[in-house]
Order: structure tokens, then sequence, then C-alpha cells
């Protein structure tokens, strides 16, 4: 990348929730971005409204043949290789574990882990490659979004935490391998976000209003989409590598 060149953004799930407003601040802060997200008409929508700076990919963040696109899409639209890659497309599922849908749960490691594993080496492998000249003087950050319950277990959702344990263990193994090639690896983990997670959830109403006399008022999405942007805004040599956002208010998880 050259001194004048803009940083470039592959994020996954970015039509809606964080993935959109992480999208739309790194554009307001020019940073190009490769949204990829199933919502076709979302997608032309944001093309429109951002303009040249976001170019949306549609399909499941899943499907290995989507995730290739994303990077090849990268490097056509923009000229150059993705240096920033934001692991976020996944999805929720509340139950605790006897009560758990297990074909649901199936579902959701497809998409939670084993999705965010196929993104991972992907990022990876072409940012090893490309910090062998460019470390220390440009940087190469792959975040990737966990959750409060990656660390403290949530009863009333067990299979989604359990998915997220898994995902936490993928991020500090990777930063362990890549940190040293000059590659930083960043986990973050949202506190109660109120966004489209919770009806994909299941989660009812009354937990939802719950969250809200507990623990408000409640980070929004931007919020999140802000310490997303300061993690990247760091010198090369500085990664943060663990970044909890909670409600001021919210004591557990």
């Amino acid at each position: 990348m050259t001194a004048n060149q803009k940083r470039l953004a592959i994020i996954t799930g970015a039509t809606s929730g964080i993935g959109e407003a992480t999208a739309r601040k790194f554009v307001r802060q020019e940073i190009n971005v490769v949204g990829n997200g199933r919502n076709t008409d979302r997608l032309a929508a944001m093309e429109q409204e951002l303009g040249d700076a976001f170019c949306g990919v549609a399909g499941d963040a899943s499907d290995e043949a989507v995730l290739d696109s994303l990077f090849e899409t990268a490097l056509e639209r923009f000229g150059h290789a993705a240096d920033i890659v934001v692991a976020n497309a996944g999805r929720g599922l509340g139950g605790t574990v006897k009560d758990s849908d297990l074909s649901e749960f199936r579902e959701l490691l497809d998409i939670n882990v084993t999705g965010t594993l196929a993104l991972l080496q992907r990022a990876a492998q072409r940012m090893v490659t490309m910090q062998e000249d460019g470390f220390p003087k440009s940087a190469a950050d792959i975040l990737i979004i966990g959750s409060v319950v990656g660390k403290h277990v949530s009863p009333f959702s067990a299979a989604y935490s359990a998915s997220k344990f898994a995902v936490h263990a993928l991020a500090e193994s990777l930063r362990r391998d890549v940190g040293p090639k000059g590659v930083r690896v960043s986990l973050i983990m949202p506190g109660i976000i109120i966004s489209g997670f919770q009806a994909g959830a299941n989660y009812s109403d009354e937990l939802v209003d719950s969250f809200h006399e507990k623990f408000g008022p409640l980070p929004s999405c931007e919020d999140i989409a802000n310490a997303m942007h300061f993690v990247v805004s760091q010198p090369p040599h500085v990664n943060v590598s663990d970044l909890c956002v909670r409600a001021t208010r919210q004591d557990y998880p």
C-alpha cells in the first residue's frame, strides 16, 4: 500500500446492526469498504447512498465462494488488497442447554464458527504476505466480533455463548500466530446492543424490555463502530487485542 492510498475494509454482515454502522463509520473516515450481506436491496441502497467508497457483494458469509468473491472484488474495484477484514456476520439463538433446538444450533455453528474460521483463514493468508514488506510502515487488521457471553456464560442463550467461546479461541489462536508477522488481530466483545439480533435469536419482548430497565441507556451499534475505528486507527506497532464495550450499568454478563 502506498502512503497516499486509502485503507480498504471487508465487512461481513454489513447490511444491518454493527456491520452496517461500521461500514458507515469507515466510509466517513475515508476507509473504502467492500460489504457483504444477504439483502441485495439493502446493499444496492447503501451503494447509492455511500457512493464509490462502498461496494456490496451479496451472499451468505458461510459460503466459501462468497468469501473468495469479497477479496477478489476488493482488488478489482479498488486496485489493491484489503488491509482490514471485519468478521461480523453471525446470528443469535436463545434457549438453555436442555431446551436448545439442535437443528438451529447446527446452523448457528455453521455461520458463527465455521464461516468465521473460513474468513479468518483467507484474511490471514493474504495479510501475512502483505506484511512481509509492509510492517511496520503499514497496518493490517483482522477484527472479530465476539460477545461478553463468550466470556461469561448466559443460561438463556447457551448455544450462542458456546459459539462465541469458540470464536474467542480462534481469535486468540490467530493473534499468537500472525501477530509476530505484523498482522493485528482484535477481538471486539459487545455487551447488550439492541439491533435486529434479538429478533433473530427469538428473544421475547419482555426480555428485551428488561435489558433497557436493568442496564439502560444501552450502547448503540454506532458506539461499537466507533470502538472499531479506534482499534484500526492505532499505529501499526500497537494492537488493541481485546476490547469489551458494555453499558455503564450492565454489571453482568
